[in-house]
């Protein structure tokens, strides 16, 4: 019995080992990215103002705040791609892209990003509220609604602080039903939010130049 066991044991390490082995060869799903992909928005006939804006970073929702792909196809029900996300949270997306827009418009002095320790005049938060898939009988679509805050940078007056508070939202049909089309939409509705954020932010700070 003990010259059984003997062998018994070893035998049994050796299977569990080569199993071990052959998991961890098997190769594990592979995961696709997506992000926002746009030219910035054009904004012509407009003359550039000595005015500094930094973009905060943005706060998401919670039933945004993840990198995964996350789609509507009935009321009250949130789910999510299991091998399909994006390459980075909403938040940092939104905030990218619209400080970049801002930056490429040239119509004002300087715009910092998001952890940049320039001083600026005039400082632009806010919240990523929708950034979803809607799936209904009509077809797919793109769900972006943003709210935005420009303040005035170190004002101690409160009631002097906030110059407007304001929310954008756009809907944009999915051209393929699969996550490539989500994120194509989902870059023309940021495209078209962020050219209104541009505009309402120039005439904000214009008159007060």
């Amino acid at each position: 019995m003990c010259h059984f066991r003997r062998v018994l044991i070893p035998a049994m390490l050796l299977a569990v080992s080569i199993a071990a082995c052959a998991t961890m060869r098997q190769p594990s799903e592979k995961i696709d990215f997506y992000t926002l992909e746009y030219a910035s928005p054009k904004v012509e006939d407009l003359k550039p103002i000595p005015a500094t804006i930094r973009v905060e970073r943005f706060t998401v929702a919670p039933m945004y705040n993840s990198t995964q792909i996350i789609y509507r196809d009935m009321s009250f029900k949130r789910d999510a791609y299991t091998y399909r996300e994006w390459r980075a949270n909403p938040g940092d997306l939104v905030t990218y892209f619209l400080a970049r827009d801002l930056r490429e418009s040239g119509l004002f002095e300087a715009v910092s990003p998001y952890g940049s320790r320039m001083q600026a005049q005039y400082v632009l938060e806010g919240s990523v509220d929708e950034f979803f898939e809607s799936d209904t009988d009509k077809g797919w679509k793109a769900v972006l609604a943003l709210s935005t805050t420009l303040m005035v940078d170190n004002e101690p007056d409160i009631s002097k602080r906030i110059i407007f508070q304001k929310t954008f939202r756009s809907t944009r049909p999915c051209r393929q039903k699969n996550p490539m089309g989500v994120a194509a939409a989902m870059s023309e509705a940021m495209a078209e939010i962020s050219g209104q954020i541009i505009r309402t932010v120039y005439d904000a700070l214009e008159k007060r130049e």
